[in-house]
């Protein structure tokens, strides 16, 4: 049994030390960009990418390493499955100073045109995931931020990775949620049309995480993005693990790619990354009084 131990505030508790309460985090442990694995084990696999790393915590579902990629300081830490460990992540890394971040998960297709292996870069979701919903009205969108999907398309592209770019459905859970049958064969009316009605809307897969990181970013100022690998096919009823180490070197690649544009960014002097700005440094005209 562990020593007791209080906080001085129940409603934002934090650990001795002034530690983050779930991912035992403080200041310092955490960077700019982070990427956010659903399982533990793939933080591992994610820092093994970098040219130096340290393992910082390990609490409950949250695992987290941070380090360098090549020169760009760089966080990873796990949320475990689902909107409300994913939301309970965010808050805290926020808290430490992170700013930009990336889901690295997987998923099941929807759509006969994707395959398993592949990846899938999300530019929304369909926010089933229940969490968002104590956030913020229903109707507010679930939209990745412009700058994370491009540097992830173009990390694809570096690397010549299969990938295809549009819309998640995020649901609450794994089994009814997804329209598989729960316990006992147990079903509601409707689960046999979801898949097809998900996929006639062009609704790329199911996954878990990323209308919660959608909807908060979006709420907090703060940019992210969401690398699948595709290991189900829920229309061809087909499941095969891979396309993990590939969904890992694109994330790793992109944040590359946005530690460089925030560079060109800063030395421009302007607040929003476009393609004009990698033809050189040229700043932004001074506003007229």
């Amino acid at each position: 049994m562990s020593a007791p131990w209080q906080s001085h505030s129940a409603e934002r508790p934090v650990r001795e030390g002034n530690l983050q309460y779930h991912i035992r985090c403080g200041e310092g442990d955490i960077h700019k960009y982070v990427l956010l694995p659903g399982d533990p084990d793939r933080t591992d696999l994610i820092a093994k990418g970098w040219t130096s790393s340290r393992f910082v915590a390990n609490n409950r579902e949250h695992r987290t390493w941070s380090g360098l990629l090549e020169d760009v300081p760089v966080s990873c830490c796990s949320t475990g499955m689902g909107g409300g460990s994913t939301s309970i992540a965010l808050e805290e890394l926020a808290a430490l100073g992170a700013d930009t971040f990336i889901r690295v998960g997987s998923c099941g297709a929807l759509r006969p045109e994707v395959r398993c292996g592949d990846l899938i870069i999300c530019s929304g979701a369909m926010r089933q995931d229940g969490t968002s919903h104590d956030y913020v009205d229903p109707s507010y969108p679930a939209v990745a931020h412009y700058e994370v999907v491009t540097a992830l398309v173009e990390a694809c592209e570096r690397l010549k990775v299969r990938y295809h770019v549009g819309i998640s459905c995020t649901t609450a859970s794994f089994y009814c949620g997804q329209a598989r049958p729960g316990f006992g064969d147990y079903i509601q009316s409707g689960f046999e049309r979801k898949v097809e009605d998900l996929s006639r809307a062009g609704v790329l897969d199911f996954e878990m995480e990323a209308a919660t990181l959608f909807t908060l970013a979006g709420l907090y100022g703060f940019r992210a993005g969401a690398v699948l690998a595709v290991v189900a096919h829920r229309v061809e009823d087909t499941f095969r693990y891979e396309g993990i180490d590939h969904s890992v070197a694109v994330a790793n690649e992109a944040v590359k790619l946005l530690a460089d544009w925030d560079a060109r960014k800063e030395s421009a002097g302007r607040a929003h990354w476009s393609p004009g700005l990698m033809s050189g440094p040229e700043k932004a005209p001074e506003p007229e009084e």
